[in-house]
């Protein structure tokens, strides 16, 4: 379980991590349970919570915010980890702790940090992050939900889509147009209470994920006082770039967890079941598609912390970063398919979890900025575009 990060020199603290991590998660969610949450779409709430009693959810944020201070990497190391036992539930965490609580921490006020924060940080408080649109996906700066001033507030109409966890949101940062004709020099993020008066959450159903579903939110003239606007007034193209690197390492770290739990599964799979007398494992053809699923694995723990590691050193890691989440997410699916191959008609079983990783690995390629879009980003800095 897990082996495979050995090799990458743990401290002590990542292996204390490691083996707490895989005792909870193990307990809360094992197979069986987490077959029928998915089945159900029924979102890990028990597990989300044992995470911030644990103290995990304030590993990203600075001690002055109430939180740990963890290193990029150390963080990075957490976020496998959990993907390792549940690639769902790392993505529920992701979504409150840094496409939401980050948000707040960055460019929020001092009051709005600390109303929204210890929430975060103690399992009260939920977020969700409000992009995405019907009409507007890789093309951040047409997004045509609007936010227009009235007095003291701001009054926000339009339609997001593919929401992770807005159905268990109790905040939702949305991205708005304050000056629809100046593309991203127009955008602006707000806090909205997902229960204001106005916006409507409803669940859609996708492939994979299923326990923290896709959501379609709609804000029909949703008012919102200025104060919990997010930086400046049009500013709020920066504030997403700048969290750009810190998410492709981080669904790369989550890839990776699922890579290594294929590998894992598959190859005990393989050497229990036995035909023509021996078990499947020792076949070459089986064996060598193993090996190859941890050579991919390894490689892209490498890429993902090889970019983490820069992170820290506030080094330039866009290039970086973006080959991580390219190849780890790419090598995910792969990964998936071949493990499934190795099963063979247990793997192709809703009985087996083996279906459950490659659903949950489809999604890794498309979001967090299709792979496509982040070729072009590599091909300029190659100087090739």
């Amino acid at each position: 379980m897990l082996d495979g990060m050995d090799k990458f020199g743990l401290t002590e603290d990542q292996k204390l991590m490691r083996d707490s991590l895989g005792k909870m998660i193990g307990r809360l969610l094992p197979p069986d349970v987490a077959l029928r949450m998915d089945e159900a779409r029924e979102f890990p709430e028990e597990a989300y919570q044992a995470l911030a009693r644990a103290g995990y959810m304030g590993l990203l944020y600075p001690e002055e915010n109430g939180g740990l201070g963890a290193s990029m990497e150390d963080f990075t190391f957490f976020i496998e980890t959990v993907a390792y036992h549940n690639t769902q539930l790392a993505s529920a965490y992701l979504t409150s702790v840094l496409y939401g609580g980050r948000h707040v921490q960055v460019a929020g006020t001092p009051e709005l940090r600390d109303e929204i924060l210890p929430g975060i940080i103690d399992g009260t408080r939920k977020m969700a992050f409000c992009l995405t649109e019907p009409d507007t996906g890789s093309d951040a700066a047409s997004i045509k939900t609007r936010a227009r001033a009235d007095g003291d507030d701001f009054i926000i109409h339009g339609h997001k889509m593919y929401i992770t966890c807005a159905h268990v949101a109790d905040q939702l940062i949305v991205v708005t147009k304050t000056d629809p004709d100046s593309g991203h020099r127009g955008i602006t993020m707000f806090v909205v209470d997902a229960k204001a008066p106005g916006v409507s959450i409803t669940p859609m159903k996708t492939l994979g994920r299923r326990t923290i579903h896709a959501n379609t939110v709609t804000f029909d003239s949703v008012r919102v006082p200025a104060y919990r606007m997010l930086g400046t007034i049009n500013g709020g193209w920066g504030q997403l770039m700048l969290g750009l690197n810190l998410e492709r390492i981080c669904l790369s770290a989550s890839a990776v967890g699922n890579m290594q739990r294929i590998v894992d599964y598959a190859s005990g799979y393989a050497r229990e079941r036995v035909q023509f007398g021996h078990p499947v494992s020792s076949y070459q053809a089986v064996a060598h598609k193993l090996v190859d699923m941890q050579i991919m694995t390894d490689a892209g723990r490498g890429l993902t912390y090889r970019a983490a590691k820069l992170l820290d050193a506030d080094a330039d890691c866009s290039q970086a970063s973006a080959v991580a989440k390219i190849f780890t997410t790419e090598k995910n699916v792969q990964c998936a398919d071949m493990g499934m191959q190795v099963m063979g008609g247990a793997g192709y079983s809703m009985d087996h979890m083996m279906q459950m990783f490659w659903r949950d690995s489809r999604v890794g390629p498309i979001g967090g900025g299709t792979n496509e879009i982040l070729r072009n980003v590599i091909g300029k800095r190659m100087g090739l575009m």
